[in-house]
């Protein structure tokens, strides 16, 4: 880093990138109330303490947090931010041949469910984004951790979003839910509510270690099912931290089967997820399914991880008219009604 950063500046920028970079928020807040700490103390101060080995005295000074401001005060960039700076997340630099071209977001949270912000405020920060139109979909009730949604509270979120789209239009905010696929593909949510439904991603998130063909046809029986519109990270795995090992199942054939029913595979651009892995994309490309390129943001910041999925659509030269949501509204929606509109019964 070339400009030179004071002890407060450095620990923000710490948090900015523990955050942004890493999804880390518990770090991202320690580091956050040390800047806080030492917002109103002079650096002639700061000094006399670091000399004497007292910063840790001062309320909210940890260890790590005590070696950056030490560091910056030295005139040196701290080895905290050195170390995220020099990996500051997933690569981006083909993400405009891509991401000029996306119109919305289908994956994303709000604090219905396990997100931070409201449905209003994730809905004028997608504005801000350049999008026209976004998804929400929250979960559904089997992830209690995530304070799913019932069919209840589901129906009283539908009427929150069309009073919202008369507010924001020309914006428009699809009405949608990120639903399990339990044992044996089946949905964690009535096919009546479904059926009321813009979008829906369908994702495991239990029993992610069962063997190989159960996975497999797990994960197929959902694609076939006429509700499902998008397979969310389909791997399951996770990329930080003490991570996740990936899900096991025939690609090829879950692929296929997207192919097959017409259905849409997620690039999860979290950078956690990156899902798929780089290695299953050429499968993902000739088996001629549909891609959903999406944030699975769970706050409003995080909208702009998309380019992490861009970069890597790119990369693997998905084609531009099989990612649909760069399709206008009005074709995305024909897409998603022509599967609710499927013969054959789904499971539910």
């Amino acid at each position: 880093m070339s400009q030179q950063l004071g002890p407060v500046e450095a620990l923000e920028r710490i948090a900015e990138l523990l955050q942004r970079v890493r999804n880390s928020r518990q770090k991202a807040q320690a580091f956050r109330r040390a800047a806080d700490a030492i917002r109103d103390i002079p650096d002639a101060e700061l000094r006399a303490l670091a000399d004497s080995g007292r910063l840790t005295d001062l309320p909210g000074i940890g260890k790590s947090t005590a070696k950056a401001i030490t560091e910056a005060l030295a005139g040196e960039t701290p080895d905290y931010l050195e170390n995220l700076g020099a990996s500051e997340g997933p690569a981006v630099e083909r993400a405009d041949e891509v991401r000029q071209h996306l119109r919305g977001d289908l994956h994303l949270h709000s604090d219905w469910s396990d997100g931070g912000h409201t449905i209003e405020a994730m809905a004028r920060a997608a504005i801000e984004e350049g999008h026209e139109y976004f998804a929400l979909t929250d979960h559904s009730p089997y992830v209690s951790v995530a304070h799913g949604l019932d069919a209840g509270r589901l129906r009283e979120q539908l009427d929150v979003i069309a009073k919202l789209n008369k507010e924001l239009a020309p914006f428009r905010i699809l009405t949608g839910m990120e639903v399990d696929i339990l044992d044996r593909g089946v949905l964690d949510m009535d096919d009546e509510m479904l059926e009321r439904l813009d979008v829906v991603v369908g994702s495991v998130h239990s029993k992610l270690r069962m063997e190989r063909q159960a996975m497999t046809d797990r994960m197929v029986a959902a694609l076939a099912n006429p509700h499902v519109d998008i397979l969310g990270h389909c791997t399951g795995r996770i990329v930080v931290g003490r991570g996740r090992p990936e899900s096991d199942f025939d690609p090829e054939i879950v692929f296929g089967a997207a192919a097959h029913f017409d259905k849409a595979i997620e690039m999860n651009s979290r950078p956690e997820r990156l899902d798929p892995p780089s290695r299953l994309m050429p499968l993902l490309v000739e088996s001629g399914a549909k891609v959903s390129i999406d944030s699975d943001a769970h706050a409003t910041w995080q909208l702009g991880w998309q380019p992490y999925g861009c970069h890597r659509a790119a990369e693997a030269e998905v084609p531009l008219e099989r990612i649909v949501n760069t399709w206008p509204l009005d074709d995305l929606l024909e897409w998603t009604g022509s599967h609710a509109g499927a013969a054959g019964a789904g499971t539910g």
